[in-house]
Formats: C-alpha cells, sequence, structure tokens
C-alpha cells in the first residue's frame, strides 16, 4: 500500500502559501463604518475657487477639462464623506 503523506504535504504547503498571499492583502483595519484610507482633501480659498470659475467659464462647450472637473468634484465629496 502506497502513502499518501506527500500528497498531503504539498497541499498544506499550497494552503500556506495562500493563507499568507491573501494575508499580504490586507493593509488596514476594519473600523466600523469606516474606509481604511481617506485621502486628503486640499481645501482652496474663495479667491483661488472664483479665478478657477472663471477659467472655466473661458472653456468650449463640452471641454474634456470640464467634464474631468466634475468627476473631481464628486472624488472630492466621496474623500470628505470618508472623513465623517
Amino acid at each position: 500500500m502506497m502513502s499518501n503523506a506527500r500528497c498531503w504535504r504539498r497541499r498544506r504547503v499550497a494552503l500556506a502559501i495562500a493563507t499568507s498571499l491573501l494575508s499580504g492583502c490586507v493593509t488596514v483595519g476594519s473600523d466600523a463604518g469606516r474606509l481604511g484610507a481617506c485621502p486628503p482633501v486640499v481645501e482652496y480659498n474663495r479667491e483661488f475657487q472664483a479665478r478657477a470659475a472663471k477659467e472655466l467659464a473661458l472653456l468650449p462647450e463640452g471641454s474634456a477639462i470640464a467634464e474631468m472637473l466634475g468627476d473631481y468634484a464628486v472624488m472630492r465629496d466621496q474623500a470628505r464623506g470618508c472623513f465623517r
């Protein structure tokens, strides 16, 4: 009768490697209701915001930059929500 110890050893090694690799994915703790890593939100003063609004108004209709700024506004709102 043949021993299957070698087969079990391979499975244990595979399980140990898989566990090690998966545990490397965990980088932060799990606080209830909070994301682990909140990106910083840069605050702009009113003068800078007014200047940006004037520059945005000068862009042509359907500008890619205007669309990107809309996406950026959504990301800023999401980042602010992360800190609450």
